[in-house]
């Protein structure tokens, strides 16, 4: 998804950015603005207005701890992307590249002294927490709350401080799973906005999903490399702490089962019930007994409890109310099964919610595994499910 634009084709830069300045204190005083603030700036700034900030000077600024933004930037999965985004978009005169996690916090900052000066007076640094709710509208919190990315320039941030600034966000998304991993972000002075920023910070954004999934590729690797030799033992699975396939043995479940747990047996199709045995890299998944049906019940009537039973073991388990509720579409569509864009459809009205489909998905897989299939989504073959 490509970064929207925020100067109109053929519009003088200049002129614009004094117009939006008089289009925000238009708005902000009651006025009527020379021109209609783009949809998202307005959406942002009924938010913000509802929250209570301010618009003229600097809202009150949040940061964290040293040691904790130590910890962040430690368990973020952007970190190793950090590097090559810094080669690609950091060394820009005039730009600031920064990167946040999910929560708008910035945990990396690069650009010329200069910059990083301006920056500072609005607190524009790491540790800082970027969202709408703390600083109003600005590319980082807005590109969180509307889960796409945005580009804002001069007067349609809601502090009148950020004036002087553009910035253009895009949100990164964990390539295995679709969660939301943070930001990437590239801002500077108003007047120097170039159209091909976007397509820079949409590069950085493939650039770090790409990473990370080839993060994932290797430590795949090194598990096969590991836990080969014990598929020799008969029908088994090597995968990894989140249920992705590594290898495999006398069965094929695509690429990912359930998250595996010590001395919690999981199921999976053409294996029935599994107890995990762990590997330094990951787990070893054989069969622990003959019988390899899987049967699963969802209760509705109070709390969605789902049970699982294959052969002599089983479990049951609290499940979210929208998981419950993907489940019970499945189990409609039979093997037809549901795309994403159907799912979306069925679970909010609109197929404008097809990232979070497939992260909800993603999560349920992770209790769920090889159960439920994708492309299309449906429960698997051999998988019989009653709902009461």
């Amino acid at each position: 998804m490509s970064v929207p634009g925020a100067v109109p084709p053929g519009c003088s830069l200049p002129a614009y950015a004094r117009d939006l300045v008089r289009m925000h204190d238009a708005v902000i005083a009651g006025g009527r603005p020379p021109l209609r603030p783009r949809d998202v700036v307005s959406r942002s700034w009924e938010r913000v207005l509802g929250l209570g900030l301010k618009a003229d000077g600097l809202n009150t600024r949040d940061w964290l701890s040293e040691d904790e933004l130590a910890r962040r930037r430690e368990n973020s999965p952007l970190r190793d992307a950090v590097g090559d985004l810094k080669q690609v978009l950091g060394g820009m005169p005039h730009v600031l590249l920064v990167v946040t996690d999910a929560d708008g916090v910035i945990l990396w900052r690069e650009g010329t002294s200069r910059v990083r000066r301006h920056a500072d007076d609005l607190g524009f640094f790491e540790g800082a927490e970027w969202t709408e709710e703390r600083v109003g509208t600005n590319a980082i919190g807005t590109a969180l709350a509307e889960a796409a990315p945005v580009e804002l320039l001069a007067g349609e941030h809601f502090e009148q401080n950020q004036h002087p600034w553009y910035c253009t966000a895009s949100p990164v998304h964990d390539p295995r799973t679709g969660d939301l991993l943070g930001v990437i972000d590239v801002s500077g002075p108003a007047l120097t906005l170039h159209p091909a920023i976007g397509a820079l910070v949409e590069t950085g954004r493939r650039l770090a999903e790409a990473q990370i999934w080839r993060w994932h590729q290797r430590r795949l690797d090194r598990l096969r490399q590991v836990g080969e030799p014990l598929l020799a033992t008969g029908p088994a699975l090597l995968v990894d702490d989140h249920g992705w396939v590594a290898a495999g043995a006398g069965v094929s479940v695509g690429d990912r089962i359930a998250a595996p747990s010590a001395g919690e047996p999981i199921a999976v199709p053409g294996l029935g019930a599994c107890l995990p045995e762990r590997l330094a890299e990951g787990w070893l998944i054989r069969p622990a007994g003959p019988d390899r049906r899987v049967t699963l019940d969802l209760d509705l009537t109070h709390t969605p409890l789902l049970t699982l039973q294959g052969g002599d073991t089983g479990w049951r388990r609290k499940v979210t109310r929208r998981h419950a509720e993907i489940l019970v579409l499945l189990h409609r569509a039979g093997q037809a099964g549901l795309s994403a864009e159907a799912l979306s459809r069925a679970l909010y009205g609109d197929a404008e919610h097809i990232v979070t489909v497939r992260a909800e998905v993603s999560r349920l897989r992770r209790l769920l595994g090889a159960l439920v299939d994708t492309r299309p989504y449906r429960l698997a073959e051999g998988v019989r499910m009653t709902v009461r």
